[in-house]
């Protein structure tokens, strides 16, 4: 069952996440700083969909993760300066400063995910518990996940620094975000100046739906972390 629900999570996944990323590439229009971050969200999660969960297996998971929050987190950024400063937006975030932030983004998600790799994981566990039992058997580590991660980095490091905290920052965001749009739709505006309340309008309606990608993405993620919360516990 685990491994038929897998299978679907990943052809469901990998075309999806191809059909955004090509999305982009066949609209001009599309062609923003907004949207190359959701590339590179796209990338994240269609990658991630790709890869089945062993150390060298395990950690790939954990950086395409991380990927994805740090895009979801950097979309947030994005809304939140569209409608804070619209004038200015365009100066602000430039394409280079975009592809900077990305590639800031990556870099990140890549020394967070391998982290177990430079030392933080369960070998010395092992071999600890097998010298405990006597075992002369030939040392053999078992390719699943939790045996090879260690509790203390998933609740720790990457759930209590790198999954928590962004999460709850881009809660205050789309918070901050949607009460300004309601700001600015709400003001008394004559009938020559249709444009801003266009603008705050299509703001409005891109927002609530990044707002509930976020609420999915937490809805799905969480109870894993929840779970790992409570194993370590």
């Amino acid at each position: 069952a685990y491994i038929s629900i897998e299978v679907l999570i990943a052809l469901v996944s990998v075309p999806g996440n191809i059909l955004v990323i090509w999305a982009v590439k066949m609209n001009q229009a599309l062609r923003d700083a907004t949207f190359w971050f959701i590339v590179s969200l796209a990338g994240a999660d269609g990658a991630g969909g790709a890869v089945v969960l062993c150390l060298m297996v395990a950690c790939p998971v954990l950086i395409l993760t991380e990927s994805s929050i740090l895009a979801l987190l950097a979309i947030a950024v994005d809304r939140y300066l569209r409608v804070k400063i619209p004038v200015r937006y365009k100066s602000v975030v430039t394409p280079r400063r975009a592809a900077v932030a990305i590639a800031c983004c990556w870099i990140v998600s890549f020394l967070v995910g391998l982290t177990p790799m430079f030392g933080w994981n369960n070998l010395n566990k092992m071999r600890r518990t097998q010298e405990l039992n006597a075992s002369h058997t030939e040392f053999v580590i078992k390719c699943q996940f939790e045996t090879v991660i260690s509790m203390e980095y998933m609740v720790y490091f990457n759930f209590f620094v790198w999954v928590l905290p962004p999460l709850l920052l881009m809660l205050l965001i789309y918070l901050e975000v949607f009460n300004l749009i309601r700001k600015q739709l709400n003001k008394k505006v004559s009938s020559s100046s249709n444009d801003p309340q266009k603008y705050y309008g299509k703001e409005l309606k891109i927002a609530k739906s990044l707002a509930l990608v976020l609420f999915l993405f937490a809805l799905s993620w969480l109870p894993l972390h929840v779970l790992n919360c409570i194993t370590l516990f």
